[in-house]
């Protein structure tokens, strides 16, 4: 053969094997290692989340001595639970800050009520600058977490996608667990309930900071038209081979040019109404398990089997850790729909049981440590799936234009159930028994897991892309 025409030959070679290696590039799973780190930085708001829920419980007595309204249950009450008005308020707007702004400016501004809330709270001499404090600190929880569950779904690869997604909870069990230890010397320290209050300073500034070192959703960019930084963030997060396969799957159903607003009539009516009542109602039925009940008032529970409150807080917290642990490990192998039925089923059984435990025929000790079980049994199962996966799977089956508003909307159909069934759970106590309530809410549960196998789509391992064009499909 010629030597030109071997050279050329070669040259051909070279040029098919390179292709051919690309594409088997592109068919392999990007490194989880390049978007981990930004996953960890955005888990940040859910940590102080976690904290913030359980930062009151040991210092409570502390706090009303050392301000005046030791004795009075409506301002200890108020304390507790007016940050939940404040995180209805910040998930409420956070639809609409996080497609204005972009994912990075939003953890920012949710970062920043959660320096300034705890700074009022730890400075304050009066009842009146404490609730300030709280419900300064409640729009950050309402918006914190509401932006990490888009930024973490939409930079995730998707066979990593659920793990990630499970990091939220983890760091919100983190933060449950880390508050209690803290708390701890409050009893012999005073005034340490202020640098109980201080300390989540810290981890708030982190966020402001770290956040702006990491890279912008890609989705959110692209869906502002700015494409070619969205292939820029795509290879930070996936490398080169797999930049031009994720455009792609963006321009399958995005469109760069489709800024118009979101209106409200479009996510309650239309062909986003679907998707939206299934998110709204996965958030409502979480509530209705009764779950919160369990958190609120498992130190009396745990007291009347002869367990002190700061054991039980412990041990609530690390049934939650651990059920969080398991389901990381399991919701990319097991799958949403799947942690979520068996989940949602678990909770039946084990508020069957706390009925049960109520009965008056059953010995004391025998009904206080079957109480215990299943309470324990309850937080475990819960943090399986009922916990996790909402957060999780609303941002997967959310179109990318609506997506953020209608997290938005199904978060705040949470907050608002979570407000009534702690506002009506002791007056109904009274009125129904428990063995009747807890009965009701077995019920509730049973009725999500029918719920859940008749609306609710597997997404493991699928593309947000891809799981858009089914959910919009004329089959589903």
């Amino acid at each position: 053969m010629p030597s030109r025409d071997h050279e050329d030959m070669t040259e051909v070679e070279d040029n098919e094997a390179l292709l051919q290696g690309n594409l088997e590039v592109e068919n392999t799973n990007p490194s989880w290692k390049r978007s981990l780190p930004y996953v960890l930085v955005a888990t940040i708001p859910s940590l102080l989340f976690g904290y913030h829920l359980g930062v009151v419980n040991e210092p409570l007595e502390s706090i009303s001595l050392d301000l005046g309204f030791d004795g009075n249950a409506l301002a200890e009450g108020l304390v507790v639970s007016i940050s939940l008005a404040g995180s209805l308020l910040g998930s409420l707007f956070s639809g609409s800050i996080v497609d204005s702004i972009g994912r990075r400016k939003a953890f920012q501004l949710a970062a920043l009520p959660m320096i300034l809330g705890p700074a009022v709270s730890a400075s304050t001499k009066t009842l009146a600058g404490m609730l300030i404090g709280r419900f300064l600190v409640g729009i950050g929880m309402g918006l914190g977490p509401t932006v990490a569950s888009l930024y973490v779904a939409e930079i995730s690869p998707a066979f990593v996608r659920g793990t990630y997604g499970s990091f939220i909870q983890i760091a919100t069990c983190v933060g449950f667990l880390a508050s209690l230890f803290v708390g701890l010397p409050v009893k012999d320290i005073k005034g340490w309930w202020r640098t109980c209050f201080l300390v989540s300073t810290i981890p708030a500034g982190i966020l402001a900071l770290a956040i702006q070192l990491c890279v912008e959703s890609p989705h959110w960019l692209f869906k502002q038209g700015r494409t070619i930084e969205a292939e820029a963030e795509f290879e930070k997060l996936l490398g080169v081979a797999h930049v031009q396969s994720a455009m792609q799957e963006l321009y399958k159903v995005d469109r760069g040019d489709d800024t118009d607003a979101v209106k409200l009539s479009e996510l309650l009516s239309g062909r986003h109404f679907r998707v939206v009542f299934i998110g709204s109602s996965l958030f409502a039925f979480q509530q209705l398990s009764g779950i919160n009940t369990v958190f609120n008032f498992s130190s009396t529970v745990f007291k009347s089997a002869g367990v002190p409150s700061e054991l039980a807080n412990v041990f609530v917290g690390i049934a939650n850790l651990l059920g969080s642990l398991i389901a990381m490990v399991l919701m990319d192998k097991q799958g949403r729909r799947s942690l979520l039925i068996w989940s949602f089923f678990g909770l039946a059984v084990s508020m069957g049981l706390q009925g049960f435990a109520a009965n008056s025929y059953l010995a004391e000790t025998f009904a206080s440590y079957l109480s215990v079980g299943a309470m324990l049994m309850c937080v475990l199962t819960f943090s399986l799936g009922a916990g996790p996966v909402p957060g999780l799977l609303l941002p997967e089956i959310f179109p990318s234009r609506i997506r953020a508003k209608a997290v938005a909307i199904c978060m705040s159909v949470g907050w608002v159930i979570n407000f009534f069934v702690g506002l009506m759970f002791l007056w109904l106590l009274q009125r129904l028994g428990r063995q009747l309530l807890y009965t009701c809410f077995a019920a509730f549960c049973l009725m999500a897991v029918a719920f859940v196998r008749r609306n609710v789509m597997e997404t493991k391992g699928k593309s947000l892309q891809e799981i858009e064009i089914a959910l919009l499909s004329p089959e589903f």
